[in-house]
């Protein structure tokens, strides 16, 4: 079954608690910050691998299963899953991360997950984070073979910034893991959460996307025209006939 959307629907939360957290107005979004040091910048895949294994990692922690970050995370899973990635260097990232969340450090690149919240009302410390120039000068490669975790291609067709395309990772990692058997996710676990993003061809591709079960479908409010394939994921199980 393939995944077309990075929308997913649940059932309706009420502010049974009568302390504002759930607004029906209010746009919430999970927020990614990258570590980018000036004159040690990470590369564009490497953003893209510790973006995704970090949003698997606050989705899967104790805290979003059941614990204190379990509303939140399921009043932003209940509509549209947008993901907002930023950056900083010095004072101002230290400060941003101690910000509950997730972070992860992928071949040089640092990326944390910070619990989703209303875009509109963001801590100080993660709002001085810079939303532009997330674009990496270097591409890099992809990280070694992943036996037991996650594979994400981005599309060829079009060319995506380091910013948009560690968010649509994200979204295919996140897809990836609602769509897998526990067995499936038992096995990404115990890999370390391990990913791996590559840039196909349009040959490769378009085979890969016939076959893989995750596809990102693009809203197309930024960089992408609506309905654009962003990502595609695809782990253990997949691989055979697929090359």
């Amino acid at each position: 079954m393939r995944a077309t959307s990075v929308r997913r629907t649940g059932g309706a939360l009420n502010d049974e608690t009568g302390d504002g957290w759930y607004d029906a107005a209010q746009t919430w979004a999970m927020q990614l910050a990258v570590r980018d040091d000036r004159q040690n910048r990470p590369t564009h895949l490497a953003v893209c691998e510790a973006a995704a294994a970090a949003v698997v990692l606050l989705l899967t922690d104790p805290r979003t299963i059941d614990g204190v970050w379990t509303r939140p995370v399921q009043r932003w899973t209940d509509g549209r899953i947008r993901k907002v990635v930023r950056r900083g260097r010095n004072a101002s990232f230290k400060a941003a991360v101690e910000l509950d969340g997730a972070g992860v450090e992928r071949n040089g690149a640092y990326v944390k997950a910070f619990v989703p919240g209303p875009t509109g009302n963001l801590p100080k410390a993660l709002a001085k984070l810079q939303v532009g120039g997330t674009d990496m000068p270097e591409h890099g490669e992809p990280a070694g073979p992943v036996e037991h975790g996650l594979e994400i291609a981005l599309t060829p067709h079009f060319t995506m910034t380091t910013g948009k395309a560690a968010a649509q990772s994200g979204h295919a990692a996140q897809l990836a893991l609602m769509t897998m058997t526990p067995a499936d996710i038992s096995a990404w676990r115990d890999s370390g959460w391990a990913v791996r993003v590559s840039t196909p061809d349009e040959r490769a591709w378009d085979n890969l996307l016939r076959h893989w079960p995750v596809a990102v479908t693009d809203g197309g409010f930024t960089e992408v025209p609506p309905g654009t394939v962003t990502a595609l994921a695809c782990w253990a199980r997949c691989w055979e006939g697929d090359q």
